[in-house]
């Protein structure tokens, strides 16, 4: 029997350079994606796949996070007065519950793996769910309630997969794989952002993952790897074997926000998806494109 996905881990120690300078002052998990900042997007997928516990792995500038999911009193006050009964409705989905959210300073920016290992005192010894708000992804159900149903039917560790052109294979960490199926690829192996002639197939890793807590025995040792950081990617290779490995093919479409174009591909997305604004969207497109 598999044990419950409670804990999510969400690194958002990242400086945003691609950004800038909208993010000088602003954390990029901030940027808004339509009507809701990408690190909420994130926070609610988690939320609808029952996480409980939501820990932030932050850096030096990163306060806006913490206020986002905080009560904000004066603002509550002020549109009650004014009867604007939505847009508190809007407010409850920003609020966390007393001891639901942690941080944790990530002090070096020494790459994925090293944050997630700055969360390992919140986590403790049990399964947990890992999402990079960059990555986000358009579905009808959100991706990680598909990864934990997965989950729940063979256990071990799961990473969410797609499929990328090979001229891309080194951008990402890519599986090599032993079965698939279809639905579920089984992994003998990772290589980080291999070469496209190197690379052992196209599927490739997106930014949400399922891990054992013994992941953070082998951070423990911060081998450096690609780029001169300790990637994650290179922990869970040294754990294949004698865990069991899967990525999982979501239904749903990924954009990556750390891109300046795939945010406003995501943008779009997200505009042509609200059923409030979508039609309206669609409109000004037209024009645009025209």
């Amino acid at each position: 029997m598999t044990q419950r996905i409670r804990k999510a881990v969400f690194p958002v120690a990242g400086l945003g350079t691609r950004f800038l300078p909208a993010t000088k002052a602003m954390p990029k998990e901030m940027l808004t994606l339509v009507d809701r900042p990408l690190i909420q997007h994130a926070v609610d997928e988690a939320r609808a796949a029952g996480i409980e516990q939501f820990i932030f792995v932050t850096s030096r500038g990163k306060g806006a996070l913490e206020d986002h999911f905080d009560n904000n009193y004066d603002l509550k006050r002020t549109l009650e007065t004014r009867g604007k009964n939505a847009a508190l409705e809007l407010l409850k989905t920003t609020e966390m519950d007393s001891g639901q959210l942690f941080f944790t300073r990530q002090k070096d920016p020494l790459g994925l793996g090293h944050a997630v290992w700055c969360a390992r005192h919140l986590v403790g010894d049990e399964p947990f769910a890992v999402l990079l708000a960059d990555d986000v992804v358009l579905c009808e159900k959100p991706c990680l309630k598909q990864m934990i149903e997965a989950y729940d039917e063979i256990g071990g560790n799961m990473v969410a997969v797609v499929d990328v052109p090979r001229d891309q294979t080194n951008r990402y960490g890519i599986l090599d794989v032993a079965s698939d199926d279809g639905r579920l690829a089984k992994i003998r192996g990772l290589v980080e952002k291999p070469a496209p002639e190197k690379a052992p197939s196209t599927l490739s890793i997106i930014g949400r993952y399922i891990l054992q807590p013994e992941i953070f025995r082998e951070l423990e040792s911060k081998q450096v790897g690609a780029g001169g950081e300790i990637q994650l990617t290179d922990a869970m290779s040294r754990l294949i074997g004698r865990q069991p490995f899967h990525g999982l093919r979501y239904k749903g479409t990924r954009y990556d926000c750390g891109d300046k174009v795939g945010f406003i591909a995501a943008n779009v997305a997200f505009a042509l998806a609200h059923k409030e604004i979508s039609s309206a969207v669609r409109e000004a497109l037209k024009d645009i494109i025209a």
